[in-house]
């Protein structure tokens, strides 16, 4: 048993739940790791992908995620999965996978969030296909994560837009590199060749012949356009579909190899010694010396999905740069350059676009330092969308409160802060903005108020309670978008390793659960319930530590173990988590006893303080019986 401090711990455990020790697939995901770093091949992957334990882990990664609610072309959700018990679920997968043929997927134009009048495609598939697609990136990830480049931070796990404009800020400011080299790749998501995909991941050593037939299945899975039209691709990998961002850093890696090989990763610079620095980052200035002496071409890529930037020392390499990979990425990868996209910049003239923040670099005193601002396209947005939620304030639209429009208003001001304080000149922008929302936000007349006697305390009140541009609705304050400082952006700390022991311990701390009590509730036998019903028991047992509900006791034995409905099924009640609670044996019988002895003789046992009644009484209501008075 691990002990820990539980106020210290608790809110780490619910930021992140480890779902893959619950069902005990994380040391085989380490397994996996460690493999492909040595560089093994795997041709038996569909066992472990079928598994019972990767399938059930599969979908409490899923039954979340707000995209499992959307029907597929078959109409169903995460919904109708979650009534089948996980016996079934994990034989219906078997069964799907035997000779796979995916069904219809469902393709819908999302407008662009910068441009409404243009859309991009997503793809939308069934819920069994989604699910397979999970249990497949489960086991292919921690493989490819051994071999994917640090330099690229798009859909990776404990990677994020933040670290990579961290990165190039480094490249600008500490190496700098003056000029970088924009290249935009033509719908690159329709554009991925199949062929070419599935000889990178035999390359990577995944060589299941079972696995890459079904991987295949999925690429050609059959897409129904919004008017009724089935077309059949030959090349694309569909957006929306949960293995898509995967199989795009595969394909892209080689793009991340090469450059790195022209010039981090070079043979001369390998050949120098390396040290670590005390942040983890790779000290490779002594082969960088020599290399300044050759006629090779300085590079350095940091992309994020398919947008990348490369930055480059001088003019001269970065047009020879641009020109190399264009042709690059249309002979090896088979994709095509948009040429009225792609451009060299000189960083210290002009800003250059990435990830919704534009930079450039400013001579201060005998420096050159990182000057970076929202990006237009974003200021008109955010602009756009929160002038929309300021009005829904006044007016609350579809039946929505007004508490719930100030909610909605301030999650949105909270998330755009959180995003654009790594630009240095974030505070001339917001307030820029904030000057256009209050003129809107007149309207409000006098229900928009300067102070509130209110004592609320919230996440708002919390952050922006010392602004003197807060303001208050029926004592409810409302987030200034004005008010908002810059952060440095933080680079991604080497030792962050998800697939290692040694790499997590950087990201959570210890569960301080019993690990082998909740692997037995995982291979207990539920005979007639539900896949949800399993799966929330597994997260109440981390939820309560390891604890009875009532009297606190840590839990010995799983077959002492009860999972509560507090409202009957026979009364309505469902195996949502909400209405689940783990306890003792004693405490489940006690809860439903309405014999007098009976519950005179479990009292006696429980031997239940004031606290411990009161809780089992609230319980017992709730089942619809009379309290214990004792």
């Amino acid at each position: 048993m691990v002990t820990m401090n539980k106020s210290k711990s608790k809110s780490k455990k619910i930021k992140n739940l480890r779902h893959a020790e619950y069902y005990d697939m994380q040391d085989k995901f380490d397994e996996l790791f460690a493999q492909s770093a040595s560089g093994e091949t795997f041709d038996r992957l569909m066992q472990l992908i079928l598994s019972q334990e990767n399938i059930l882990l599969a979908y409490r990664n899923m039954k979340r995620n707000v995209g499992s609610v959307t029907p597929g072309t078959d109409g169903l959700t995460i919904k109708n999965l979650e009534k089948l018990t996980p016996d079934k679920m994990v034989q219906k997968i078997r069964n799907i996978t035997k000779n796979y043929t995916p069904r219809v997927v469902r393709r819908k134009e999302i407008p662009k969030p910068y441009d409404p009048k243009r859309t991009r495609p997503l793809g939308i598939p069934c819920i069994w296909d989604r699910l397979i697609q999970q249990c497949i990136l489960q086991v292919l990830e921690p493989i490819c994560e051994a071999q994917f480049n640090d330099n690229s931070y798009g859909f990776r796990p404990n990677r994020s837009c933040e670290n990579a404009i961290a990165m190039t800020y480094r490249h600008m400011q500490i190496s700098n590199l003056q000029y970088v080299v924009e290249v935009d790749i033509e719908g690159f998501f329709d554009n991925v060749n199949h062929s070419k995909l599935i000889k990178q991941m035999w390359a990577m050593g995944i060589q299941d012949t079972t696995l890459i037939y079904v991987i295949k299945r999925i690429l050609k899975a059959p897409i129904q356009l919004e008017n009724g039209t089935i077309v059949n691709p030959d090349k694309g990998t569909p957006q929306g579909g949960i293995i898509s961002p995967l199989l795009a850093n595969i394909v892209l890696n080689e793009l991340d190899k090469w450059i790195e090989s022209q010039w981090d990763k070079h043979p001369i610079t390998e050949k120098y010694v390396i040290r670590k620095m005390y942040n983890g980052f790779l000290d490779r200035g002594n082969g960088y010396r020599v290399m300044k002496k050759t006629q090779l071409k300085e590079m350095h890529i940091v992309r994020y999905a398919d947008d990348f930037r490369i930055f480059c020392r001088n003019r001269e390499d970065a047009t020879k740069t641009m020109i190399a990979v264009k042709q690059w990425l249309n002979e090896r990868l088979h994709l095509k350059v948009s040429e009225e996209k792609s451009r060299v910049i000189n960083l210290k003239k002009q800003y250059s676009e990435f990830l919704g923040i534009k930079m450039r670099l400013y001579q201060k005193g005998e420096k050159l330092v990182v000057q970076s601002r929202v990006c237009d396209k974003a200021m008109k947005r955010i602009y756009k969308v929160a002038k929309e939620k300021m009005r829904a304030i006044r007016r609350p639209l579809g039946g929505k409160t007004e508490n719930y429009a100030i909610m909605d208003y301030n999650a949105f001001v909270m998330g755009v802060h959180n995003y654009y304080q790594m630009a240095t000149g974030v505070i001339i922008d917001f307030s820029k903005i904030a000057v256009h929302i209050s003129k809107v936000s007149k309207h409000l007349g006098k229900r928009l108020r300067v102070t509130s006697k209110s004592e609320i305390k919230n996440a708002i009140t919390e952050r922006y309670g010392s602004s003197a541009q807060i303001r208050w609705i029926s004592n409810q304050p409302i987030a200034p978008i004005g008010y908002v400082q810059t952060k440095a952006p933080m680079c991604k700390k080497r030792s962050i390793q998800k697939y290692t022991p040694k790499g997590r311990k950087e990201i959570h701390e210890n569960l301080g659960i019993n690990v082998k009590m909740i692997n037995s509730l995982l291979r207990q036998k539920l005979y007639g319930q539900s896949t949800e019903f399993s799966d929330n028991r597994l997260s109440l047992y981390c939820a309560q530590y390891g604890k009875c509900a009532v009297t606190g006791e840590p839990f010995k034995d799983v077959n002492n173990i009860y999972c509560h409905h507090k409202i009957p099924k026979e009364n309505g009640g469902k195996d949502n988590y909400q209405n689940l609670v783990l306890v003792i044996e004693k405490v489940h019988i006690l809860i439903h006893a309405t014999n007098e002895s009976t519950i005179t003789k479990y009292v006696d046992l429980l031997c239940l303080d004031k606290k411990q009644l009161k809780k089992l009484n609230k319980f017992r209501q709730m089942a619809g019986n009379t309290p214990v008075i004792v």
